[in-house]
């Protein structure tokens, strides 16, 4: 993860200073000192305050950063929560991607906290999906975790989840388990693995397989997930996904399953409001 991490920071940099900062450059002299406070504006579980720290080391470690919360706290609106002091040139470069990332992160670990607490009482665990923004991953699923998720499959090379188009395209359900089981076995192989079902005839065959870690019951209601559950009993850890949002992950959470999976919590997200103030 730290590699993913460094990478990310020195690919944003470089997208964002380009050549360098022409502004700045333009109107600050470069031996110019100064201290900048972060702000946050709104009520938040707040996230991204290590991955600011590294941003901060990676533009200039001559920087003294310092955090009065950490990720993972409740923050309430209109409190500075942060100092960095030194040089201006340095704060300037690194002020909008600090900014971008707490803003999205605390979004999406706020988010998930609120989800997580809606459901706490059920025991099911909330997960994030592969529903991310494109080379912030990482840092999405991060804010996932710090807002108390559980983190899904990273990418398609850590676990094996059998989709509704695999089923289609491998011609069946059966077939398509089978054919895993011969692909781990010939390449000696341990990873989890997850089979996404649409109806009771594919629950009953992904149940009776060894290899099959959690079923997925995609797009089913609350109601039908427990008739499944009811008729076809099964020691699977079973997971929930498919269109469900705050006004009905309670009742997917009382049906009996062990996970639900939203991907709203990273593609459905205002960022919250947050600044860093020269003073």
């Amino acid at each position: 993860m730290q590699d993913a991490i460094n990478k990310f920071i020195d690919l944003a940099l470089a997208e964002d200073f380009g050549t360098g900062d022409i502004t700045t450059l333009a109107t600050i002299p470069t031996s110019q000192i100064g201290e900048a406070i972060c702000y946050v504006k709104e009520d938040c579980i707040i996230a991204g305050i290590d991955l600011a720290k590294m941003i901060c080391n990676k533009v200039d470690t001559n920087l003294k950063v310092s955090f009065s919360a950490n990720d993972g706290d409740f923050v309430g609106a209109l409190n500075a929560i942060g100092k960095i002091q030194g040089s201006i040139h340095s704060i300037l470069k690194l002020e909008r991607l600090l900014l971008n990332c707490m803003q999205r992160m605390s979004a999406i670990a706020t988010k998930t906290s609120h989800f997580t607490k809606l459901i706490e009482p059920y025991h099911v665990k909330v997960l994030d999906t592969r529903k991310t923004t494109p080379n912030f991953r990482v840092c999405e699923k991060w804010a996932v975790k710090i807002g108390g998720g559980v983190n899904h499959r990273i990418g398609l090379y850590d676990q094996i989840l059998i989709k509704d188009n695999h089923i289609k395209a491998s011609g069946g359900i059966q077939h398509a388990i089978e054919s895993c089981i011969e692909y781990l076995k010939n390449n000696n192989l341990k990873v989890p693995v997850i089979v996404e079902i649409k109806n009771e005839e594919e629950f009953n065959i992904a149940k009776q397989y060894e290899v099959v870690d959690r079923i997925l019951v995609d797009n089913l209601k609350p109601e039908e997930i427990i008739a499944l559950l009811k008729h076809n009993s099964t020691h699977k850890i079973i997971e929930a996904s498919g269109g469900i949002n705050e006004l009905t992950i309670v009742e997917y959470a009382k049906t009996g399953i062990n996970f639900v999976s939203l991907g709203d919590l990273t593609h459905h997200v205002n960022s919250i409001d947050i600044s860093l103030k020269i003073v």
